[in-house]
């Protein structure tokens, strides 16, 4: 009886333990209960260049970046920076573990004109502490603006502003047979003869082709982009 007895008052004393780590340590929807939410706006500051809207996720430090600089665009963001498509890169986002929240930033629900602004409400946690963001120049034949791994701020507002990229998947012809935006046109067609292979800054227009340079060049940085955390009722 002793023995049993004793038995007894270890596997108690165990589980007492075992709750006792588990209250030290709680789950990560129990210690965060309500997410984070942050406005993520975007201003074109380009004097001709229309911007695509822009896919927006949060996600942890572990996460693969959408772009590397020297390295092969995805074909998920070739999609976007050669012809403003984000179903695929959104469908990409929403289904990786390391990623919180996935939304499609705009203005009025469509592409951002010059000197305009796009905003979105995103939604952060302790582990999701990081944002990303990505969109076309859309009078390019792969050009994109995009923010990589930026911390959210814990209070206020934090201003970035960001470079244009090329995708280095499509050859920057400026030929309007190859350019969905205006006064081009053409979606959906590629010409990836002559393409560089790997990200890198954009060099801009030059009118090597039919795109005036005076009204669709530009010179960095082309956005800023502003993040605030929200209080309460906001």
């Amino acid at each position: 009886m002793k023995q049993h007895s004793r038995a007894g008052a270890i596997a108690f004393a165990l589980s007492l333990g075992a709750m006792a780590i588990v209250a030290a340590f709680p789950s990560r929807a129990a210690a965060a209960p309500h997410p984070f939410r942050y406005e993520v706006s975007v201003t074109n500051l380009t004097r001709g260049q229309v911007f695509s809207p822009a896919v927006v996720a949060t996600h942890t430090a572990r996460f693969s970046p959408i772009f590397v600089l020297g390295q092969p665009a995805s074909s998920e963001l070739a999609s976007v920076a050669e012809d403003a498509v984000l179903d695929p890169l959104v469908a990409k986002l929403s289904s990786d573990p390391q990623v919180g929240s996935v939304n499609v930033l705009d203005d009025a629900g469509g592409p951002i004109p010059p000197g305009q602004t796009g905003s979105v409400v995103v939604e952060a946690s302790p582990w999701t502490s990081q944002i990303s963001l990505v969109g076309m120049l859309v009078t390019t034949n792969d050009g994109f603006y995009g923010l990589d791994g930026a911390t959210l701020p814990r209070f206020g507002a934090q201003t970035v502003l960001l470079e244009a990229y090329d995708a280095g998947s499509e050859a920057n012809t400026e030929l309007c047979s190859f350019i969905p935006g205006p006064p081009c046109g053409s979606h959906g067609v590629r010409d990836t003869s002559g393409a560089e292979g790997f990200v890198h800054v954009h060099a801009g227009i030059h009118g090597i082709g039919d795109l005036d340079a005076s009204n669709f060049d530009w010179r960095n940085p082309v956005a800023l982009v502003t993040i605030r955390r929200l209080g309460p009722g906001e």
